[in-house]
């Protein structure tokens, strides 16, 4: 019985996206499609990366095109297209900008990989999965936004740091909008099954909180010409694999909420069950107060983002 490989398209070659397609080929999730309207970027990193494979010993095609025709009956598609940060500039400044770009990238899945399940990349990513959602019309199921995962391997390499512990020991997530709002969630880690609130201080804790909520501005200032790309390729990768092996992986995603946490509409950061049809079904957690309210304000700034973005002609 002859068995096909799974697809992974990946469009947008840069940083993000070539280092997408290098974790994915090398954890042979399946052939690889990278894709840009810069056709030699593509082609150049993907044959580089092709050519890595005896050295690693990875058995996955890579290849680069900038034609959608190349994506067709990809399983799973990253969309990391668009303009990355710059120092002083918030995720929402590129609202106008990549808006315009995931649409006529998202024509392009509509039409090629209508099966697929997308994973969006892109920032402001809230607003980038709504329009990826508005002009494919795919279910929620198969449209999610990639954030939470990556603020919650911020969030524990930066208590595995403070505790000094080996960070696959450390458990912890993010809720609610990838930006300033999102909502680290403190009473829900553990370190080796112990409770964060057990192993470290109050004050250090609140300190963590606060270096994930910036995470990604401080590695920005730093670079000073663009912004982080390993943990998030990494994480938009963790997601694909999830789906791919229909592993049923309880991650935070972003999804269009449809009255959880009495939202509608909406791609808001919640845990979700990840597997083969992509979003299996959402966790909705018991919050306290305080999570609650947290929750709360980080939707009103990605519903503010919305409205902005409905104004703007993309």
């Amino acid at each position: 019985m002859f068995h096909k490989r799974k697809k992974i398209s990946v469009i947008g070659s840069g940083f993000v996206g070539s280092t997408a397609a290098h974790w994915a080929a090398q954890k042979e999730l399946g052939d690889v499609v990278l894709l840009d309207i810069n056709e030699g970027s593509a082609k150049g990193k993907a044959l580089d990366l092709f050519e890595a494979s005896p050295i690693e010993g990875f058995d996955s095609m890579v290849k680069g095109t900038s034609k959608y025709e190349d994506i067709a009956d990809s399983d799973v598609v990253i969309l990391t297209a668009g303009l990355p940060r710059k120092p002083g500039m918030s995720r929402d400044d590129l609202l106008a900008t990549n808006a315009k770009i995931v649409k006529d990238c998202s024509e392009g899945i509509k039409k090629y990989a209508p099966n697929s399940v997308v994973i969006v990349v892109s920032n402001p990513l809230d607003a980038m999965a709504y329009v990826c959602k508005q002009v494919t019309g795919f279910p929620r199921e198969r449209i999610i936004g990639m954030a939470g995962v990556l603020d919650g391997a911020r969030f524990r390499s930066f208590i595995a740091e403070e505790a000094n512990v080996s960070v696959k020991d450390v458990q912890a997530f993010v809720l609610g909008g990838h930006g300033d709002t999102m909502v680290p969630m403190p009473r829900h880690c553990s370190i080796g099954g112990v409770p964060l609130t057990e192993m470290l201080t109050a004050d250090k804790i609140e300190a963590l909180v606060q270096r994930t909520r910036t995470g990604g501005a401080e590695i920005v200032g730093l670079l000073k010409t663009g912004s982080a790309y390993y943990a998030p390729s990494a994480s938009a990768v963790q997601m694909a694999e999830a789906i791919l092996k229909n592993q049923n992986r309880i991650l935070p995603c972003a999804v269009e909420l449809n009255g959880e946490y009495g939202m509608k509409g909406l791609f808001i950061g919640v845990l979700c069950k990840l597997g083969g049809h992509g979003v299996e079904s959402v966790v909705e957690l018991k919050l306290n107060e305080t999570e609650r309210a947290g929750l709360e304000n980080s939707m009103k700034a990605v519903k503010e983002l919305v409205e902005a973005l409905e104004k703007i002609q993309y």
